[in-house]
């Protein structure tokens, strides 16, 4: 074990709790939020130099992206499990093995939906109700951003290969340094060259690759995690845990997906200015969430360690740590960002109308953005100690039934009020929470005392 504490940037095992889950969330987190200054970058590019129309287009493409990768990015969730429960139990020799299948993984999800987005990127957005106006822009941006999905599945699997071991900064360099990248690209491609939305597109792919390369070098530098060619194998016990931990989490965050694109449909009907202000105003929420799941990916991993290594107390320590650190911090930023909300949103837009849409979302969503926490960070733990399946069928009640039967039920009595489609976000938020923190206490207090009685 002592190879692998030389190796791991945070022992997970021993010690005070509250300074190593801070210092392993934070750089998730501001790689989360790299990561989405790349899509900020191409509205704020594209709102500089070109009309609402391309803005709306760019802007549309979000919930249908997220539709497709998340169910393969929930695999990495698996992923950094599996590992993490290697280690716990002081088992490694393995994991370049494991390594090897989730890379595997990786590239072939990578691969599938390059293929899937080429194939269905206009009918879809069709389906979506996107504007005529938007819809060739839309489509446009949405064939070149698929054809860097191969990008996107080996960093996100390669970053959580690096979680597991405690390492989140590596990802955050990769992202900064990709990040620069992305945005004088941008402003060349859009500002110089004139390619307007496939201009940003081709930009983030450029960046995408760059943050790719980076972490598989460092992968590939640490001799725990190295892919030994030639003795690494994939084996069917790997991806059975992988698949068990990582398809539930990728199922969860698909019901996202889902009930938002069925939104997202119903905000098109409002016309390019709600699209865009929507679009403006979402990017903070995801600011914050980013620090929700930050913490809630330190609840996976710091859990799935101790409980494997059959440290029950620790694992409820990490529960408290993760969710009142994840409230404290999403709150103080729901605040901020709403009292300063239309001085943030003309960094995007300065349309007035696009504004006012924006405005009612920051009111009515993003103030009650930690409500998230709940779910997240509940769930987190439970997928940690193995119990990843009943967090997904929690959501799929408490999010994605309760959003479709609004949208199609209560919404359609107020068709022509933006708020009364948007509040349904803080009230799912609100009922998978209880749902899931409900699951949680019952499910971990008969794991813990059958282990501890077993002992």
């Amino acid at each position: 074990m002592e190879g692998v504490k030389a190796k791991n940037k945070t022992d997970m095992l021993h010690g005070p709790l509250f300074k190593k889950i801070l210092l392993f969330s934070l750089p998730i987190a501001f790689s989360g939020i790299l990561q989405q200054l790349f899509n900020s970058a191409d509205v704020a590019v594209i709102g500089w130099f070109e009309d609402s129309n391309a803005q709306a287009a760019v802007n549309s493409n979000g919930p249908l992206v997220n539709l497709l990768i998340n169910l393969f990015t929930g695999l990495s969730v698996g992923v950094t499990v599996v590992i993490a429960e290697y280690i716990g139990k002081d088992e490694t020799d393995d994991i370049h093995s494991v390594v090897l299948t989730a890379m595997l993984i990786a590239l072939v999800s990578g691969v599938f939906l390059l293929g899937v987005g080429m194939l269905v990127a206009e009918p879809v957005l069709a389906l979506m109700q996107t504007p005529q106006s938007v819809m060739g822009l839309a489509a446009q941006y949405l064939r070149i951003y698929f054809a860097g999905m191969p990008f996107v599945m080996l960093y996100n699997f390669g970053s959580a290969v690096l979680r597991s071991i405690g390492d989140t900064r590596t990802p955050l360099i990769a992202l900064l340094l990709a990040g620069v990248l992305n945005v004088g690209l941008n402003l060349l491609f859009v500002a110089v060259f004139k390619m307007s939305v496939a201009g940003v597109a081709t930009a983030t792919v450029i960046a995408d690759a760059l943050s790719t390369v980076i972490v598989i070098i460092f992968i590939m530098r640490n001799p725990l995690l190295r892919i030994k060619f030639g003795k690494s194998k994939v084996r069917a016990v790997y991806l059975k845990n992988v698949f068990k931990i990582g398809i539930p989490a990728g199922l969860q965050g698909v019901v996202f997906s889902l009930s938002n694109v069925c939104i997202q449909t119903a905000i098109n009907g409002f016309g390019d200015k709600a699209m865009a202000g929507n679009g403006d105003a979402l990017y903070f929420e995801v600011y914050i969430y980013y620090f929700v799941s930050a913490f809630a990916s330190a609840a996976v991993t710091f859990a799935g360690q101790n409980y494997a290594a059959g440290e029950y107390e620790r694992c409820k320590k990490v529960f408290r740590i993760t969710m009142l650190s994840a409230l404290a911090v999403s709150t103080v930023l729901s605040v901020c960002f709403a009292l300063g909300g239309r001085l943030f949103i003309r960094i995007y837009t300065s349309d007035p109308e696009a504004i006012e849409f924006a405005m009612l979302r920051l009111r009515y969503v993003l103030l009650f953005e930690m409500l998230t926490c709940f779910y997240e960070i509940a769930g987190g733990v439970l997928r940690g100690i193995g119990n990843s399946l009943l967090p997904a069928v929690m959501t799929l009640i408490g999010s994605c039934g309760l959003r479709l039967v609004w949208v199609y039920t209560v919404f359609r009595l107020f068709s022509t009020d933006f708020r009364m489609l948007i509040i349904i976000y803080p009230i799912t938020w609100l009922v998978t929470g209880v749902a899931v923190l409900i699951s949680y206490f019952v499910i971990t207090k008969k794991k813990y005392k059958r282990h501890i009685t077993a002992e």
